[in-house]
């Protein structure tokens, strides 16, 4: 490298970057996707891993919302108290900052970055108190959601529907040292938030149906992953530049941003940031100016670069005579891979005149794209506003308008006409004035055509027929050939204005059509009353703007279902006139005869049945009234609403009454194993029991002891059955405790089979067991269970063996038991672990409940295992049911014992 080469040195911003990043406190950001991702649960580890490695660890601020193990781990670390400020009469509790400059521990964790301090704090966002704990030396550990950041506030507005009013810079997030993301599936999260771990169960069903949808945390976790990833090339990024190794690199894109100084700006640095985003890849916005402006950047300026640094780029500015070369030579500096300039249109003279400023970057950018943004026309600020305000007065109804276009269209007319006749002679000028009447007719209507026949009559009259300069016709073909055209011209407009209505109504009709066919498909898509609802409240507020909220009726009473804007709700009075709405079947609220002076109106959604939900709507404008159209179009929608509510109730009710049978059934089934498998135990213990009362006196030892063996045998089958309903109990209720020990599965596999041969004498169990045989982490005392239950139902559907063998796969522990009996239906090998279901259907010959296999799988799944059945297993016959448990390494320690 040449040593006078100042474009080959080390980038001195890299190097100041690199020294300011070396300051003695740390940054690590956990970054995620969404809520409940698990961000304060992963810093809380790592810093009890720290605080066992003796750093000195103290929690700052951890909001654990409630949730239990979040509060579990945070328990054991030394915490800091939190500041109490009383705001207008409420109690406040805040991160002490001063207490923590004060405690200087090694690592402080502080949760929530992007929260808002409380108005009498130090600092009003507690980035800035973090950024403070930095500059003192403490590193510090945070949380962060990728919805906070500054860029990606209002893209995330647009995905989840919800404003995010607290934001983070981006530039916090490049200058942390460490960033981890903290990632897990969207199924699994909405897992996580129904089972009340993210949030508390009322908020958590409302969370579920706005924000944490599948699609909204899909692209929330691509918003995520993208980011961080962008983070790991901005690290690959500075240390080339600060080893002075040139670009552009192919492992990620650069853009550079062209500027100036004008109200294009803005919307060019949006662009950017946005396609940055996309591509994943840093950007630079550079700043132009030619010699000889002042030195200090005006307002506007100031304002763009704020603006760039705010949305995570890097902003320069740079005063160049030749705009083409100082934007190459920092592109080439920058190791940029794309220019983006914005253009506007330019005219064939100054096209022929000079060279655009893309143009010449096209002609030099080796190996470097340049792309053109669109940008609005030159027209200057004032220019653009009369150009609005005539745009704006040509589109408003009324004669005053009309009058205005025609004059205008007639004016323009004479002009180009006295044009003609200055450099040709034309026989007749009539079909230019035509021409007027058609704009006229095409712009506004029939009435703006015929009023500019009228005046392309006169002014014809005036300027082009003899004697000039009067209203006088001198020759009579003259006036029969201006009357003619008075006629032709007034024919014309007419015509073209009443096909201008035409196709502006045929328009406006398939958007109509278009619309209520996507309500239609929402409807149909439905499947709870809260989809047609949040379908019915978007559908009003898009098709006739306003604001709209559905109150759904629940027994006797009307329940807020949705509403747009979502947080809109109805006062006391307004639901009085919504009461009224449903109890009458009539439309109440704003300009109708009950309570007209309400800012709603609320029309009940009203079946065949009854009333399903009233409908609360508010016109955009309440001092004109609903056109008919409007009035047709929420008619239609209010009807198709109530028939989609009706089905969805309908759908609700059929569920609730499936469900009601299957418990039904489900009765039925115990109530009939109650009956066989109690009283025949029962029976054969009553009838021992009587005869050894009777015969105390006649009965041999012999007869004695096997009557004893009888009730032994039955008590223990009512023992087992009652047990089985017990467990079957308890496993529904979630309520089953699993130790997680190592259990050695040999052990609890003999025991099983000594128990097996205990209760079925005559029946004989082979075991089988791999040498090298592994432990699994649970409970000895269930796992036996699990295989009791397995082999006592194979000797009540097999014939005479059955065999339990196990080994290991990989690293899992299998175990089979397999029967030698007639097997089970391909259609009945998942329905056999349901509840009460028997293979031998009706049949009672076969003692059982069918609870045993459902156990099973109840218990497997508590040790984190899995069981299925296969049939047939052997020479076309009999079962096999196969457990799978996860092995686990036993401890040095019990290895060596």
């Amino acid at each position: 490298m040449p040593a006078g080469d100042p474009e080959k040195r080390p980038d001195p911003d890299a190097l100041l970057a690199l020294s300011q990043r070396e300051r003695p406190g740390r940054l690590k950001i956990f970054l995620g996707a969404a809520p409940g991702v698990g961000k304060t649960c992963a810093m809380l580890q790592e810093a009890h891993r720290l605080r066992a490695e003796g750093v000195d660890v103290v929690l700052g601020l951890i909001e654990t919302h409630g949730r239990a193990e979040t509060e579990a781990l945070a328990a054991g670390l030394e915490t800091l108290p939190r500041r109490h400020i009383d705001h207008r009469g409420q109690p406040l509790e805040e991160f002490d900052i001063d207490a923590a400059l004060a405690r200087r521990p090694a690592l402080l964790v502080v949760d929530e970055l992007a929260h808002t301090n409380a108005p009498q704090s130090r600092h009003p966002k507690r980035w800035q108190d973090i950024r403070e704990l930095l500059d003192a030396g403490i590193d510090v550990w945070t949380a962060l959601n990728i919805q906070h950041l500054e860029s990606l506030a209002d893209v995330v507005a647009r995905i989840t529907g919800a404003p995010m009013r607290e934001t983070v810079p981006d530039v916090l997030l490049q200058e942390a040292q460490d960033v981890v993301l903290v990632d897990i599936p969207p199924d699994e999260l909405i897992a996580r938030l129904k089972a009340g771990k993210v949030y508390l169960p009322q908020t958590a069903r409302r969370a579920v149906e706005k924000f944490f949808t599948p699609g909204n945390l899909t692209a929330l976790r691509e918003l995520a992953l993208r980011r961080t990833a962008e983070r790991v090339d901005d690290q690959m990024t500075e240390i080339l530049r600060q080893k002075a190794i040139e670009g552009p690199w192919a492992a990620a894109e650069r853009l550079l941003v062209c500027l100036v100084a004008d109200g294009s700006s803005d919307a060019l640095i949006r662009q950017t940031a946005r396609l940055a985003s996309a591509l994943n890849a840093d950007w630079i916005a550079l700043l132009l100016a030619p010699p000889g402006d002042p030195a200090q950047p005006d307002r506007r300026a100031s304002e763009a670069l704020r603006l760039v640094e705010t949305l995570g780029g890097t902003a320069q500015r740079r005063t160049s005579a030749d705009f083409a070369a100082d934007i190459l030579r920092v592109a080439r500096r920058e190791h940029v891979t794309q220019i983006l300039l914005g253009h506007r249109p330019r005219g064939p003279l100054a096209r022929l005149l000079r060279q655009s400023l893309a143009e010449a970057l096209a002609a030099r950018a080796e190996g470097i794209a340049v792309h053109l943004l669109p940008l609005p026309g030159p027209a200057p600020a004032a220019a653009r506003r009369r150009l609005d305000a005539l745009r704006r007065g040509l589109t408003r109804p009324g004669l005053p308008a009309d009058l205005a276009l025609a004059g205008l269209a007639t004016t323009g007319v004479i002009a180009i006409g006295h044009a003609l006749a200055a450099v040709m002679e034309l026989p007749n000028l009539s079909m230019i004035f035509l021409a007027g009447v058609l704009i006229c007719g095409t712009l506004r209507g029939t009435r703006a055509a015929v009023l500019a026949a009228l005046l392309s009559c006169l002014g014809y009259n005036f300027f082009f027929i003899e004697p000039l300069h009067t209203f006088s016709i001198a020759r009579p073909h003259e006036f029969l050939a201006l009357l003619i055209f008075l006629v032709v011209a007034s024919l014309t407009g007419s015509w073209t204005g009443r096909i201008r209505a035409q196709a502006r109504a045929a328009l406006a009709q398939t958007r109509g059509v278009e619309a209520q066919a996507a309500f239609s498909r929402q409807l149909s898509a439905a499947s709870s009353a809260e989809d047609v609802a949040w379908a019915m409240v978007t559908q009003v507020q898009g098709g006739l703007g306003g604001k709209a909220i559905l109150l759904l009726v629940e027994g006797s009473e009307l329940v807020p279902c949705a509403a747009w804007p979502p947080e809109e709700i109805a006062d006391p009075v307004e639901m009085t006139a919504a009461r009224w709405a449903f109890e009458k079947g009539e439309v109440a609220g704003w300009r109708t005869a009950t309570l007209p002076n309400l800012r709603l109106r609320f029309h009940p959604l009203a079946t065949p049945r009854h009333v399903v939900a009233v409908l609360g709507y508010e016109p955009p404008d309440r001092d004109q009234p609903l056109s008919v159209a409007d009035e047709a179009k929420l008619a239609v929608a209010v009807e198709q609403a109530a028939v989609a509510l009706d089905r969805a109730l309908l759908v609700r009710e059929a569920v609730k009454a499936a469900a009601m049978q299957e418990n039904e059934n489900i009765r039925d089934a115990l109530l009939a194993s109650l009956g066989h498998d109690l009283r025949t135990p029962l029976a054969a213990i009553t009838g021992a029991v009587t005869t050894l009362q009777r015969g105390e006196t006649d009965l041999r030892p012999d007869q004695r002891t096997e009557l004893l063996d009888t009730i032994g045998q039955e008590a223990a089958r009512l023992n087992r059955f009652v047990g089985n309903l017990l467990e079957m109990s308890r496993i529904d209720q979630g309520v089953v405790k699993v130790r997680r020990d190592w259990v050695d599965v040999g052990d609890a596999i003999r025991l099983a089979a000594e128990r097996a041969r205990k209760t079925h004498p005559g029946r004989q169990t082979r075991v089988s067991l791999a040498p090298d045989l592994g432990f699994v982490r649970g409970d000895q005392d269930l796992l036996s269970q699990v295989i009791f239950n397995l082999l006592d139902n194979a000797h009540k559907y097999g014939e005479s063996e059955v065999s339990v063998h196990a080994r290991n796969e990989g690293d899992q522990v299998a175990i089979s038991v397999t029967d030698d009996g007639p097997g089970v239906k391909p259609a009945d090998l998942e329905r056999i672990f349901e509840k009460f279901f028997r293979a031998g259907g009706t049949d009672r010959r076969k003692p059982g409940t069918g609870l045993g296999l459902s156990i099973c799988r109840g218990l497997v799944r508590a040790m984190g295992g899995t069981i299925k059945a296969e049939s047939p297993a052997i020479r076309r016959r009999g079962t096999r049911l196969i457990v799978r448990l996860p092995l686990a390494e036993l401890p040095q320690d019990e290895e060596a014992r």
